[in-house]
């Protein structure tokens, strides 16, 4: 075991390593955060920021130097960073996982590997992949392999042509081409995974997103105990197939009752921020103690929970030019609300700036209020 008062690496400075931060600030450990951004809202709040890019090898050295072990916040670091270190000191999740995960191309081939369920796919490197694609995948989703998030990268396709032109609009970068489906609704699961294949699922939860970014998750998700237990079935048998040891975020679609496997997360997920009120332990204190090999915790949840994202949209309502902060009492006047704004320097409309999280023991009037407290800062439907 790591234990305290030893000293963790993260690489990333976003809000999931701030979050990763404050659990091991409060377990008393140090935190080095390696993050190119001066402005990093982990970065401020860590025992050291290390401002330099994520293939520095001196920067990468300085890390390995200081650090008992080393995890990540983001699946765009490269796998070459977290291979390297791993020479030198305990990374976790590791390279090999970390790379399926953030390719596109990767993550299907593995799930088509190991059998399980995702949409209709073909890899797209070339004109004559598309013109060749099976018709059946259109209309389809034309995805970025890599560096795709939060809608970005992404292009509904209705036709082999415009697939034709959103792969120009792409620079003709590698994309997978993906059928759309019709979804019921969508659900997520967050675990952790220990180095000894022990695993803890927090409850699945149901996702809404808003121009391509998630919007409002319910937790525990509104959906059948039997499709809860097989979504996290297959997140669980995920992360064996990868060796994978933290926290996990994987993405499905719920079709006509089945489940599909939209993509996985190496790392603490946005639906799984309603674990940091509404659960015994938080995702992020399970990312730690999975890094630092303790034992996992309690991920039982004690409280009815629906999580808001607070975009940067929100600070642009009176005026689409100039930001303003929000008026907060409108949300801190709420009792069983809380408020996680996460520090970031510039507002811009689609960036998530924080959250709020409603509480309750009653289910409806959770979501009616927490439903009632969007709509009160601004936040539309469209």
């Amino acid at each position: 075991m790591i234990l305290p008062p030893a000293t963790l690496g993260m690489l990333g400075g976003g809000q999931l390593g701030r979050f990763f931060v404050i659990a091991a600030h409060e377990m008393g450990y140090r935190v080095v955060v390696l993050d190119p951004d001066p402005h990093s809202p982990a970065g401020r709040i860590a025992d050291l920021h290390i401002q330099a890019a994520y293939d520095d090898i001196d920067a990468l050295e300085q890390l390995a130097g200081q650090c008992a072990a080393v995890t990540t916040e983001f699946e765009n670091v490269p796998a070459d960073t977290l291979a390297y270190l791993a020479k030198f000191v305990t990374v976790r999740p590791s390279a090999e996982a970390v790379a399926i995960c953030q390719n596109r191309s990767a993550e299907k081939a593995f799930l088509k590997k190991h059998g399980f369920p995702h949409a209709p796919y073909a890899d797209i490197r070339t004109e004559a992949d598309l013109k060749n694609a099976n018709a059946g995948l259109f209309p389809g989703i034309l995805k970025v392999a890599r560096f795709g998030y939060d809608g970005k990268g992404q292009a509904r396709v209705a036709s082999r042509e415009e697939a034709l032109k959103a792969w120009a609009s792409f620079r003709h970068e590698p994309c997978v081409l993906e059928q759309q489906l019709k979804l019921d609704y969508e659900v997520s699961v967050v675990l952790a995974r220990d180095e000894a294949g022990r695993v803890k699922c927090f409850p699945p939860v149901e996702n809404s997103h808003r121009k391509g970014i998630l919007d409002v998750s319910i937790a525990p998700a509104r959906t059948s105990g039997c499709l809860a237990g097989n979504a996290e079935e297959i997140a669980e048998g995920i992360a064996q197939k990868m060796d994978y040891v933290g926290t996990l975020g994987v993405e499905f679609f719920v079709v006509h009752g089945q489940l599909y496997v939209n993509e996985m997360a190496p790392r603490p997920h946005n639906s799984g921020h309603y674990t940091l009120d509404a659960c015994v332990t938080n995702q992020f204190e399970q990312q730690l103690r999975a890094l630092c090999g303790l034992p996992l915790a309690d991920p039982r949840q004690h409280s009815a929970a629906v999580m808001v994202n607070l975009l940067g949209d929100i600070w642009y309502c009176e005026d689409p030019h100039h930001a303003k902060e929000p008026d907060w009492s409108q949300l801190l006047a709420i009792p069983n609300l809380k408020l996680h704004l996460y520090g970031k320097h510039h507002p811009r409309p689609g960036r998530k700036m924080g959250h709020f999280t409603v509480i309750g023991a009653n289910a409806e009037e959770v979501q009616k209020s927490a439903l009632a407290a969007r709509h009160a800062m601004g936040i539309g439907d469209d």
